[in-house]
């Protein structure tokens, strides 16, 4: 039997080439999605802000503390709190530091970003479920008037974080 007649199994050097420019294209593209013009897009804050929310929101469904309890108080660890003029999302007693090794918090040290409100802390029940103190004004209702929302923005974007009334956190549409 010769070899000659059978076709081998496996890429070809053309395919291979194709498939490796193909994957860097995709690549590039969204790697552009997460490094704007000052290295820190609102698409990446957006993702760090979801993932700070649901870090506190956990931390609280697993406390056992009933605020309804005679002297019971929430821990500042888990009230979500945005301040410092709207530069920094994180729990209440983090400190929004560069050398804080914490990862429960978003410092944004850009004069084009800032979170919207800039000054609000939302709090949670055992089972997830949002309850906002707004500091000098209403909270930010979500778009469709169920939960809250907070704006990320900067002068080329601005993206939205929604936290319904039953505690899901995603970015909004």
């Amino acid at each position: 039997m010769s070899s000659l007649g059978k076709r081998s199994a496996g890429f070809t050097l053309t395919e291979l080439i194709v498939v490796i420019l193909l994957i860097a294209i995709m690549s590039a593209y969204a790697a552009s999605k997460y490094s704007g013009p000052s290295q820190f897009s609102v698409y990446a804050a957006r993702e760090q802000a979801i993932s700070v929310i649901r870090q506190i929101q956990l931390g609280r469904m697993q406390s056992n503390i009933d605020p309804t309890f005679l002297g019971a108080t929430i821990p500042d660890r888990y009230v979500l709190s945005i301040s410092d003029g709207g530069k920094c999302l994180s729990a209440k007693n983090s400190a929004c530091l560069e050398s804080n090794g914490s990862s429960n918090f978003v410092y944004i040290n850009d004069g084009d970003f800032s979170f919207s409100p800039n000054s609000m802390e939302l709090s949670f029940d055992l089972t997830g479920k949002p309850s906002c103190q707004l500091l000098g004004g209403a909270c930010p209702v979500a778009n469709n008037g169920d939960g809250y929302k907070i704006d990320i923005t900067n002068s080329f974007d601005s993206l939205s974080v929604c936290i319904n009334s039953e505690g899901f956190v995603n970015d909004c549409l």
